[in-house]
């Protein structure tokens, strides 16, 4: 039987409800509208609209998708600062990307370290990789 001290909680948060409503020019990205609601679906006015959007940027790995916040207060001014706010989006993942890779880049594998060889789960390595059979 399973422990149920370490299932995840799965509940909702009633006073943390938004009602989605979604706009999109269906060229460059879409506008997601966060309407804030209590329990009873109606609207909540003590908590401010939030505006998020989506795109995607290609690269030479495949398509980028980025998800981002929009600072606005309405509709307008968030489709006035959804470029903006996407080209800081991409130069954020890129950050990361580039942070990522000098990380795996600077990982060294020592040997008896415990690390796996190929850095594969089960000690897989790659194929020759010195396996020797009696």
């Amino acid at each position: 039987m399973a422990d149920r001290a370490q299932e995840p909680d799965i509940t909702m948060n009633a006073a943390d409800l938004y009602r989605e409503e979604s706009f999109t020019d269906r060229r460059i990205g879409t506008i997601q509208r966060l309407t804030p609601i209590k329990s009873d679906g109606g609207a909540d006015a003590s908590r401010a609209l939030l505006f998020a959007g989506q795109t995607q940027v290609l690269t030479p790995a495949g398509a980028l998708p980025l998800n981002f916040e929009i600072e606005a207060k309405s509709l307008e001014e968030a489709i006035a600062g959804f470029g903006d706010a996407a080209k800081e989006a991409l130069a954020d993942t890129m950050q990361r990307l580039e942070e990522m890779r000098r990380e795996a880049a600077s990982s060294i594998i020592v040997p008896g370290s415990g690390a796996p060889p190929g850095g594969l789960p089960g000690g897989a390595g790659p194929p020759g990789g010195g396996f020797k059979l009696p």
